[in-house]
């Protein structure tokens, strides 16, 4: 096998730090990245009559004696809300929703572009979860589908609990379900590029924060045996003995049970201690790099799997990972190999939702969308450097979306239920005709070309 080409680490870091560079200029150039644009006919004037008072008043009654026609004649089952309180965005912690308005519209942008779903950011000035809560339930509404996003924990698994209870329509926590699905769907991969069964991996969690809890749930659900598995907090290794988390139980409910079905043997210590003669370690922690050292990763067993997926900057950069001895190695960028993104499932997921006017998004049909994902990979040919579809392979979002939409019918959750294939034409169509339309518009030049 011939050697690989050394790598010239300062063109890597400059890679790396690039995007950031570029954010600085396109973002006030643009001045946002979303917009309100008319999907309906103006052929002239008159036509305001139909599409306001007095003709819009017929539709009003309809719904109004049968609410389920607000489907029929509105946007509704077609937008969802990106409500946030800015409390913990990306990697760079509470930043408020000020700040945090920006990761949301590009958050929409992507909603709308992968996958034909129309979003709108909410950002709320409080911290409190009851009025989170109270808001997000006074606003549906106006909306199909509700995204949570960068919520702090432990408020986001309260906040999601209690609004996927008392919600007449789905509500989804990006942070959590979105993670853990696209998380798992690179997992399945790896493990089969390396050889390695689930259920007799040992699996490192790093960070113990919404998105890793939610992560092991679903990994757990797929197959993975728990007491086989380690998770690392801010103070260490998670273990029956954890008396600061027994004190505090009620308030981290996951984490104390998590110190309960996980770490069977009792290891305790920090990073290095729970990665020695580990399979796989999944990191969504403190932002690196050096978060995790090199040298722990080469005490990791034969073969070893490095998802480090702090944003913006991994917990280890993935050729420092490679150098220590692992293999598969991915992160949450775009510009590395592997990235294990949320934008690979939420829009496809909400699409197929939404579609057949499901009325909660189950763990069971976020595996569907992992598989889905997963399946896709593996038929185009599987590589070290491509356990995961890419973003612009929009194929996987009508077939994610078919998966999720079958799902939720054989849930029983589907009020307008769909065949696989009838959600899969269904999709691609609603898919290209947004991509389409971006495509049009630039060449129009409705979007304008940026010029520095």
């Amino acid at each position: 096998m011939a050697e690989k080409a050394p790598l010239n680490i300062e063109e890597l870091l400059a890679k790396a730090e690039k995007p950031s560079a570029d954010a600085m200029l396109m973002h006030p150039f643009y001045k946002g990245k979303v917009e309100i644009a008319l999907k309906s006919c103006v052929r002239d004037f008159d036509d305001f009559a139909i599409w306001y008072t007095p003709g819009v008043a017929a539709p009003c009654r309809a719904i109004e004696a049968d609410p389920e026609l607000v489907y029929e004649h509105t946007h509704k089952g077609n937008t969802v809300a990106v409500v946030s309180d800015g409390t913990r965005v990306l990697g760079l912690g509470d930043i408020g929703p000020k700040a945090g308005l920006p990761v949301m519209e590009g958050k929409a942008l992507l909603f709308k572009y992968l996958g034909g779903v129309d979003a709108w950011p909410i950002m709320l000035d409080t911290k409190d979860p009851d009025k989170i809560i109270e808001t997000t339930l006074l606003i549906q509404p106006g909306f199909g589908g509700i995204n949570l996003e960068d919520l702090s924990q432990p408020k986001c698994f309260r906040i999601l609990d209690t609004l996927r209870e008392q919600a007449e329509i789905p509500v989804w926590h990006d942070d959590q379900q979105g993670t853990a699905t696209v998380t798992l769907a690179g997992l399945i991969n790896a493990l089969k590029l390396v050889g390695k069964k689930i259920d007799e991996a040992q699996i490192v969690f790093v960070g113990s924060g919404a998105s890793n809890v939610a992560c092991s749930r679903l990994i757990f659900a797929s197959g993975a045996t728990p007491a086989l598995c380690r998770v690392v907090d801010s103070k260490g290794i998670l273990h029956k003995k954890r008396k600061d988390l027994e004190e505090r139980k009620d308030e981290y409910v996951d984490k104390w049970r998590l110190c309960q079905i996980t770490n069977e043997e009792g290891r305790e210590g920090g990073i290095p201690e729970a990665l020695d003669g580990a399979d796989v370690v999944i990191a969504l922690s403190k932002p690196g790099p050096g978060t995790i050292q090199p040298e722990w990763i080469s005490k990791m067993a034969k073969d070893a799997i490095v998802f480090a997926c702090a944003n913006p900057v991994p917990e280890i950069w993935p050729w420092e990972a490679t150098k220590a001895g692992a293999v598969v190695v991915a992160t949450g960028r775009s510009d590395f190999p592997n990235q294990v993104n949320n934008s690979l499932g939420f829009p496809g997921i909400f699409r197929g939702t939404l579609d057949v006017r499901a009325s909660t998004i189950t763990d069971t049909m976020c595996l569907a969308a992992a598989t889905a994902l997963a399946e896709m990979a593996e038929k185009k040919g599987l590589t070290a450097e491509y356990i995961l579809p890419t973003m612009d392979e929009w194929e996987v979002y009508p077939r994610e979306a078919a998966a999720v939409a079958a799902q939720a019918v054989k849930e029983g959750l589907a009020r307008a239920p769909m065949t696989y294939d009838e959600e899969l034409k269904n999709a691609e169509e609603i898919i290209r005709r947004s991509r389409g339309l971006t495509t049009h518009m630039m060449e129009e030049g409705f979007i304008k070309p940026y010029t520095p």
